[in-house]
């Protein structure tokens, strides 16, 4: 594969080369001469580093170069991830927003028992939404970023539901061909971890709007425009094989309602170790979406 370029110094560059992934510090990257993917992330999940790590893990496993700007909201403090960090390697909307991306990927966010519009920096999420429709080729939305687009985007509602969506679920392929999910398993597991569901109904109606897979636990799992401007993952393939037990054992530490996640710990043990059974469709799926922009993207930014 080749390097994916990261600002020098990003703590996930150790934990990325002991898994014997090839990331270049800027330094060096700049002797190689082919055009790169631009991809920005917007990081609103709380352990910032674990998800820098997650998402970079997957964007690597492509043979294309990809150089990686992080951005992250003015209207949150971020209670998890060191001012440092953020400082070191994050920049706001208002330097990002003078550039042109290939790829945009905007993370979940723990505020779904929140109405959108009650998020703490929502109004800014909409502004960068907004620019991602002309600035950016191929954005993918994640878990509650995947409901606030389609909110924001085509008026699609969320509705809390009556117990957490928690656990590894089959999805079925909806469209053998797509280029997205291209070589896709007709059955394909992705993690979910959410409380919160989309209006399938309303989701229907919109013309410009593919359902790419589904299960009848979890609804509607991946959604593509047919050019793949805007993508929607309700789940979360970027999950690491520990995540869901981590999040397991700290609901339950803190007593809070929480079954066992569903298809999970072998044997539905939660002393047995988990299994890692959604990794390769992961990759496929960032590596297809990489593919994809690389051949589609202008060769030059300036002029998506």
């Amino acid at each position: 594969a080749m390097p994916i370029n990261i600002p020098n110094g990003l703590p996930a560059k150790a934990i990325l080369e002991s898994e014997k992934i090839f990331a270049l510090e800027e330094d060096v990257a700049t002797k190689q001469d082919i055009r790169p993917l631009k991809i920005v992330i917007l990081n609103l999940m709380p352990k910032k580093i674990e998800t820098e790590t997650q998402i970079l893990r997957l964007i690597s496993k492509s043979p294309l170069q990809v150089d990686i700007d992080f951005m992250m909201v003015k209207g949150h403090v971020s209670k998890n991830t060191s001012q440092d960090h953020l400082v070191k390697f994050y920049d706001t909307f208002d330097e990002i927003k003078k550039h042109n991306y290939d790829g945009l990927i905007i993370t979940g966010a723990p505020v779904e028992h929140l109405p959108f519009e009650e998020v703490d920096y929502w109004e800014e999420l909409c502004e960068i939404m907004e620019w991602s429709k002309k600035h950016v080729y191929s954005t993918i939305h994640i878990c509650w970023g995947a409901q606030a687009g389609l909110y924001y985007h085509y008026g699609i509602q969320k509705k809390l539901m009556d117990h957490k969506v928690f656990g590894i679920f089959p999805q079925v392929l909806c469209d053998e061909y797509n280029f997205l999910t291209n070589g896709f398993d007709e059955i394909h597991l992705t993690p979910h971890s959410r409380h919160t569901a989309i209006d399938e109904e309303a989701l229907a109606k919109v013309k410009g709007l593919e359902v790419l897979s589904k299960s009848k636990h979890t609804g509607s799992n991946i959604i593509a425009t047919p050019d793949f401007h805007q993508i929607f993952i309700l789940g979360h393939l970027e999950y690491g094989k520990e995540t869901l037990a981590q999040e397991y054992f700290r609901d339950l530490k803190q007593g809070k309602p929480i079954q066992l996640p569903y298809n999970y710990f072998p044997e539905d043990d939660p002393n047995n170790e988990p299994v890692f059974s959604w990794r390769s469709h992961a990759n496929l799926l960032y590596r297809n979406w990489l593919n994809y922009v690389y051949q589609m993207t202008p060769f030059d930014l300036e002029s998506l």
